[in-house]
């Protein structure tokens, strides 16, 4: 009896441990993804690459973003091909060759941290292997929780907020990038010792662009894209630019911002899995709503520059709940409406749209406020764009979404019956 039951525990415990294991990569990758972002206002208060405009500290932390955002998209559909289990040690040593050149040879020249910056966007791409990956394993009815709790992995750049300026200052200036690529290096080796895919996976044929064309031209893809870039972008311009914001707008010292961003990161990564969830059982649209109508009302109180200890602290936690939960939601959506052999490369795309959301808010705050010395425009933008995605939520979207309830609702009946 115990030989029988045996292997159903081990086929009930593997979609818990595939996600695990791959929670686990995301956030590896997403710590070595965000390792410029709280050194940012550092290099510029040191000087040690010279005179930096705000511009200058809003492009070094926002390149990353960028690579790991378009990399996204072939390497999303690269994943729809060969599968998680080859992917996820491939990109995870991928990025260790950028974090050593960084740590060891560009840590004095502003150029060749833009290059090192380039090609460490490619621990952003760790999203578009993740997602089709986990989404395989799950069932519809619990697809929405999986997939959350593997974007709370996105709690990587919480890591790298709370350590990355302590041990730069205290333990030596190579000491970050080495630890992160140890850590690297290790997750590679027990990825490809223990990662799986699904059993039931359907591999992907078909040209690269071939499939890129036909999975753009799905109603969910442009959508999705718009959602996220919203959602997930509001997140990542916020834990990349943050710090930055807090020092200049509020005076505080580089450290003090880093952990008031780490506190940030930290709300939006728990609120991630629980979008998820919500979206579970109330549905997607509705979370998403939600989730809207807080970021407009949150960014138009931060855009009037608060004070911080009170009011502004509300209003940005507020928003990196909701920013949290939306992602969330988001991915819920597009596991339930996607074909299962095209979530890879669906996921690809928005994914993209989500980091190039990201990649834009930095330049244009910083261009702004070297023109204005106020941050009140860029937070007014984005509470005017929520509020527009609020509107394509509850009409288009909605009408996307109702097919593929009302196909969950029939096959869950069928089921009990």
């Amino acid at each position: 009896m115990n030989e029988i039951g045996r292997p159903a525990d081990q086929a009930r415990r593997a979609p818990w441990v595939m996600l695990a294991v791959a929670t686990v990569g995301f956030a590896v990758n997403f710590w070595a993804w965000a390792l410029l972002s709280p050194l940012g206002p550092l290099f510029r208060t040191e000087g040690t690459l010279g005179r930096l405009s705000e511009s200058d500290v809003a492009l070094l932390v926002a390149v990353p973003v960028l690579v790991g955002s378009l990399g996204r998209i072939p390497i999303g559909a690269l994943t729809d091909r060969f599968g998680g289990r080859v992917m996820f040690p491939l990109v995870s040593a991928a990025t260790i060759l950028p974090i050593l050149f960084i740590g060891v040879f560009a840590l004095d020249s502003y150029g060749a941290l833009l290059v090192g910056g380039f090609f460490l966007g490619i621990g952003g791409t760790a999203f578009a292997v993740g997602v089709p990956f986990v989404s395989a394993w799950f069932p519809p009815e619990r697809k929405g929780l999986a997939v959350g709790i593997f974007g709370a992995g996105m709690g990587g750049t919480a890591v790298s907020a709370l350590t990355t300026v302590k041990l730069y200052s205290n333990a030596g200036h190579r000491v970050p990038f080495l630890i992160t690529a140890g850590a690297l290096a290790g997750y590679a080796v027990l990825a490809w010792l223990v990662l799986r895919d699904a059993p039931n996976r359907r591999p992907a044929h078909g040209s690269f662009v071939t499939r890129l064309v036909a999975n753009a031209k799905l109603p969910i893809s442009w959508q999705a894209c718009i959602l996220y870039a919203v959602a997930f972008g509001g997140y990542v311009a916020f834990s990349v630019y943050l710090p930055s914001y807090l020092k200049t707008a509020y005076d505080l010292s580089a450290a003090d911002a880093a952990n008031r961003m780490a506190g940030f990161v930290l709300v939006a990564v728990l609120m991630r899995p629980i979008g998820g969830w919500l979206s579970d059982r109330f549905g997607p649209v509705p979370v998403l709503a939600g989730c809207y109508a807080i970021v407009a009302a949150g960014a138009a109180v931060a855009a009037t520059t608060p004070l911080l200890e009170h009011v502004g602290t509300v209003a940005f936690l507020s928003m990196a709940a909701a920013l949290g939960g939306g992602s969330g939601a988001t991915f819920a959506l597009v596991a339930k409406v996607t074909d299962p052999a095209r979530v890879g490369g669906v996921t690809g795309l928005v994914g993209a749209a989500g980091g190039l959301g990201g990649f834009v808010p930095p330049l244009i705050m910083g261009y702004v406020y070297g023109r204005t010395e106020s941050y009140g425009i860029g937070l007014t933008l984005l509470s005017v764009t929520a509020a527009v995605t609020l509107l394509l939520t509850v009409t288009i979207v909605r009408r996307t979404a109702r097919p593929a309830s009302q196909e969950h609702r029939t096959a869950t009946s069928e089921g009990r019956a």
